[in-house]
């Protein structure tokens, strides 16, 4: 059964029990470990999205079909909307600056990190199916967004949800 990211009890406790960590220095150490995080996220997002932003500009640009266009259009919205959303726990902190508001900053900068990553997924998903598409044809695409898909699913959900019902 999940648990909501703001119900740390068992948590909490565990944490002052086995690290005598008190729940500021388990928020400011649970801020600090979410922003360490974002910051890789971040860079491969932006780069991404930075190289997204240039496709149109290319000579070839034309040569793409209707639906490659949308799939493109697609991926540039995925990719920024990930942008976003993994962005957003700092503006967030910059807002909530001096207000004492960690506990808020890290269960929404949980929130918009799992949001962010998934939305991530399915970006560099969708880049490998247009470039399957335009390269190899629809069927080799379709292959490859699956395989994608797959591989995102079991490294970024299914592994870490197997590892944390045994823990």
């Amino acid at each position: 059964m999940a648990r909501d990211v703001d119900d740390v009890g068992a948590d909490a406790r565990w944490d002052r029990d086995a690290r005598d960590e008190s729940t500021l220095e388990r928020l400011d150490r649970n801020w600090g470990d979410l922003l360490q995080e974002l910051r890789v996220a971040q860079t491969g997002v932006q780069l991404l999205t930075g190289l997204l932003l240039t496709v149109p500009f290319q000579s070839r640009f034309d040569l793409l079909t209707g639906p490659q266009r949308v799939l493109y259009l697609v991926t540039l919205s995925l990719s920024a909307a990930a942008t976003g959303m993994l962005i957003a726990p700092v503006a967030m902190h910059r807002v909530l600056f001096r207000q004492h508001a960690r506990a808020a900053l890290v269960g929404a900068g949980q929130r918009f990190a799992i949001g962010g990553l998934g939305l991530l997924g399915l970006a560099v998903t969708g880049v490998i199916v247009l470039i399957f598409d335009v390269v190899a044809g629809m069927t080799a695409a379709i292959v490859a967004g699956a395989v994608c898909l797959v591989v995102f699913g079991l490294l970024w959900a299914g592994i870490p949800l197997i590892l944390r019902a045994r823990t």
